[in-house]
């Protein structure tokens, strides 16, 4: 029954109100009963999709959480993506497993950097894109300047799908253009409380009953110019990620957050087929498979437990069933799979397509591995890109040396940092994109493993990959010794003082390639 799955995942630039709208939908969803919190086991607090002791102290999200919910006998699999920069990467391998995206702008700032780069991510996979344009309920700029500003800067057809009355103070509430349903602001916080009133179309005389000579006037001229100027609806140009449907409204005054459950129900599509190397794997197809997108450790600090997250592809899986990792070649049964809420969890009895569970392992599992009960498939588009920061870490105990090489080869797994070994000198340099991945480490390697460790700048700018004849790669090793290190697969990586010296090495080794992204 994988036609009652949707898997997405939600993208935003930080502060757009991306983890507010997660929370409101797993509210409208039924799975938590207050925002902010899950009443379970006595009083304790649990459940936040923002977990993590660091991101509870800044407030962003920064690994990303899995969270499964049900409604009118739909299947929800949410993935929330770390909105901040510096995790690209976990984003980019998250946004491999899902079949449609949400993507929440600001209304006052329109789209920002970080928006456009993840949407590029969907764009590269043609996830199809829902917008949710956020804040209406504060001061912003006019709706058509959004909407013209995605269609512009994104290269979209864009559909409205609702229209507000009025921005910020003058916030009188959203029309819906297909069932001409009005929903408006009550009480003293003016959110959402369920005051809603249907009307016959936008002439209709009961909405000045309800809204002001203002109000109507202001509704009835831009949502006349809004329907007419953009494109129509298409469920097939949607579908191909060539047009989004706009929905505006206010995560946290619970505007629109209804009508977004509604369209990922009516209009994202159920789980599509996954690239591999024998081409497109089918969600029909009766063999089970799946990949590994994510692995996390220490999600529960008294266990130190891991936790790999597989998207399932094909096939029915079936508690206890044997599955075999690309990376290991034997078999493993999976006893206890999980489905997530956040941090709350349950034992999967059986997932289909589309569905996302854990499997709890000791470091068997990583980042890329496929799992098939035939081992004759291969998924293929999660990469590791070149890390743009370097860095050396030193212990300021040398005994905990075997704590920290368990912690490194942990994070790594998890896609947090990279680690790469040089084979001259024994400072082990780490690797990341962003800036932020260095604190989460520091504070990770103290809170988790117990290891006190600072980082120290190393003499080197980037890494590529090496890949060649094996006599080529001899040759270039035993000239730039002091340059090589391998990363946690044993693989060899250049390790470069300059980017000039990348395309210096490169014009005199030209049977070699130094590439700056690795299949994982």
């Amino acid at each position: 029954m994988t036609l009652n799955r949707r898997t997405f995942a939600i993208i935003s630039h930080p502060d757009a109100g991306k983890t507010t709208l997660t929370e409101k939908l797993l509210l409208q969803g039924g799975a938590i009963h207050l925002a902010g919190e899950v009443k379970a086991r006595g009083q304790a607090r649990r459940a936040r999709s923002d977990w993590m002791k660091i991101e509870q102290q800044r407030g962003i999200s920064v690994t990303s959480s899995v969270m499964t919910f049900q409604k009118d006998g739909i299947v929800f699999n949410l993935l929330d993506t770390p909105g901040h920069e510096d995790f690209s990467e976990d984003t980019y391998r998250t946004l491999t497993a899902v079949d449609s995206a949400i993507m929440v702008i600001d209304a006052a700032k329109g789209i920002e950097p970080q928006t456009r780069k993840l949407f590029e991510v969907c764009r590269l996979r043609s996830v199809p894109i829902i917008t949710f344009v956020n804040k209406v309920d504060r001061e912003g700029r006019a709706a058509f300047e959004t909407i013209d500003e995605v269609a512009d800067a994104l290269a979209l057809d864009v559909c409205p799908m609702n229209w507000p009355v009025g921005m910020g103070g003058e916030f009188e509430g959203l029309y819906d253009f297909n069932s001409g349903r009005l929903s408006q602001p009550s009480g003293d916080s003016k959110a959402f409380e369920g005051k809603t009133s249907d009307h016959e179309g936008l002439d209709a005389a009961t909405l000045e009953e309800v809204l002001t000579p203002a109000g109507v006037n202001r509704l009835r001229e831009e949502a006349e110019l809004a329907q007419a100027g953009y494109s129509d609806f298409d469920l097939t140009a949607f579908q191909n990620g060539d047009l989004t449907p706009v929905y505006f409204g206010s995560a946290l005054k619970e505007f629109g957050v209804i009508e977004l459950i509604n369209a990922i129900a009516a209009y994202a599509p159920p789980p599509r087929p996954q690239p591999s190397s024998k081409g497109n794997i089918d969600p029909s197809e009766k063999e089970v498979t799946g990949f590994i997108f994510k692995v996390q450790a220490n999600m529960d600090p008294q266990h130190r437990d891991r936790i790999a997250f597989m998207r399932l592809c094909s096939g029915t899986f079936k508690r206890g069933m044997k599955l075999t990792p690309s990376g290991l070649g034997k078999p493993v049964a999976i006893h206890s799979p999980i489905l997530f809420f956040a941090q709350d969890r349950e034992i999967a009895d059986s997932a289909e397509p589309g569905d996302i569970i854990g499997i709890p392992n000791h470091g068997t599992l990583r980042v890329g591995d496929t799992l098939s009960e035939r081992n004759d498939v291969r998924f293929t588009g999660l990469p590791n890109f070149a890390p743009e920061i370097l860095r050396r870490v030193v212990l300021r105990d040398p005994t905990k040396t075997k704590q920290l090489r368990k912690a490194l080869d942990d994070l790594s797994e998890e896609g947090v940092i990279q680690v790469f070994y040089p084979e001259i000198g024994s400072n082990w340099v780490i690797g990341v994109v962003g800036q932020l991945q260095l604190d989460v480490l520091i504070s990770r390697l103290e809170a988790e493993y117990k290891v006190d460790a600072f980082l120290e700048a190393a003499p080197y700018d980037t890494a590529r990959w090496l890949i060649g004849p094996d006599s080529a790669l001899a040759q270039f090793v035993s000239f730039n010794g002091g340059n090589m290190a391998k990363d946690r697969d044993g693989h060899p990586v250049f390790m470069a003082r300059s980017s000039w010296d990348v395309g210096y090495q490169q014009e005199k080794h030209p049977d070699l390639k130094f590439s700056a992204t690795k299949e994982r």
